[in-house]
């Protein structure tokens, strides 16, 4: 019939990559950000956050033209230059955040002259990339960031930041025999390449093979290797790095470091790895750390020193961060060390459900009544019932 509306039934799901959160889904979400907020709170970190969608910009300053096919851009319908733009086949003006640290970068270089040193931030914001889910990976997360700038000290400002990802760990049941953290120097391993023999315009591509050399069968990496450095010597110097973990024994430490520690400019490299490793066993977490100078290698054009991951069952990444000394200033800024990590709630929510850490009675704690009133059924307490319930109520019951 003509103008009449349909009434054809129309099902619709979410977005692929994109979650449905039910009353006990949203009990365990909040339970997660629970912990990561108190912990944070406990080591002296200070809550921030910032806009969902920034600058497209931004984010290409700070990683680069290509990142741009993993986001999700963001125009507005009513500006006609912004939707121009769009027609002629230009990226929006702006983006859907995929990670928070160049808001952060943003934010400090704004006001760093008046931000109380050292700075010590956390945010617990939703993020968004655009590639194909899986496993472990969607569309949309929450990601639990924290970083530490400006410390004087920046072994012990390495050490803490670590620190906080381990506490939150154990407060969710973990231990040292569910996740490692793997811990790399990324300067001291470029200097490495350099002094095994490496051509410096081949130690970009070498690092990337490094880092995902436990994703390569023997085979496939170590022909990968031989184009990359054709000199057997230097090959051989560089398959000493890998693999190696060490942190518990003194001895087994020197001789994992030993390879990039005469390396440093200033000769110090050595002391230093020596002071953080004391620094870690001082709080208690050397078990959790392992030394992995040649398999944790990260961001190459970002991360500067220290450099860790934290690993689930040996191969699954449940965080990862290190050392951006120069970020801040790239952003305008002054020069200022930093030191960092994310850890988001999607692969932290698989693991704790496999390990049966979210049993109910843990993630539904916080929401269990603290009284039931019942009435006995006559008029009069059924008048006074509700009354007595908004006095509980208003008085945090």
């Amino acid at each position: 019939m003509s103008g009449s509306k349909s009434t054809a039934k129309k099902t619709f799901q979410a977005p692929k990559g994109m979650r449905d959160f039910y009353p006990a889904d949203m009990a365990v979400r909040r339970y997660i950000e629970g912990v990561w907020r108190q912990v944070s709170i406990n080591h002296g970190f200070e809550e921030i956050e910032g806009p969902m969608f920034e600058s497209l910009d931004l984010y290409t300053h700070k990683s680069g033209p290509g990142i741009v096919s993993e986001l999700f851009q963001v125009f507005s319908g009513k500006d006609e230059a912004e939707i121009e733009q769009i027609r002629q086949g230009g990226a929006a003006p702006f983006a859907l955040r995929p990670e928070f640290t160049p808001t952060l970068a943003r934010m400090v270089a704004a006001r760093a002259a008046q931000l109380p040193k050292p700075i010590k931030w956390f945010t617990i914001p939703n993020h968004f990339r655009a590639e194909r889910p899986q496993r472990g990976r969607l569309r949309e997360f929450m990601q639990w960031n924290v970083d530490l700038l400006d410390h004087p000290d920046q072994t012990i400002g390495d050490a803490e930041v670590i620190d906080v990802a381990v506490s939150a760990l154990s407060r969710f049941g973990l231990t040292s025999n569910d996740v490692a953290i793997r811990i790399s120097n990324r300067a001291a391993l470029v200097s490495a390449m350099s002094r095994f023999g490496v051509k410096e315009d081949r130690i970009e591509d070498l690092l990337q093979l490094l880092d995902k050399s436990a994703r390569l069968d023997k085979q496939e990496f170590e022909r990968a290797l031989t184009e990359l450095v054709p000199l057997a010597e230097a090959r051989s110097d560089i398959l000493d790095l890998i693999h190696q973990d060490a942190l518990d024994s003194e001895q087994t430490w020197h001789d994992a470091i030993r390879p990039i520690a005469r390396t440093a400019a200033s000769g110090s490299a050595a002391w230093q790895a020596d002071d953080f490793r004391e620094q870690l066993i001082n709080r208690g977490i050397g078990d959790w750390c392992k030394l992995d100078v040649g398999g944790v290698v990260r961001g190459l054009a970002y991360y500067t020193g220290t450099v860790f991951e934290i690993v689930a069952d040996g191969e699954r990444a449940v965080a990862g961060g290190g050392r951006y000394d120069q970020l801040i200033e790239s952003f305008g800024g002054p020069s200022m060390p930093a030191c960092g990590f994310g850890m988001g709630d999607v692969v932290l929510g698989l693991l704790l459900h496999e390990k049966g850490l979210l049993p109910e009675e843990v993630y539904m704690c916080e929401l269990r009544p603290h009284a039931f009133v019942i009435s006995g059924g006559d008029d009069r307490a059924e008048q006074e019932l509700p009354q007595l319930v908004a006095e509980l109520r208003r008085a945090g019951y």
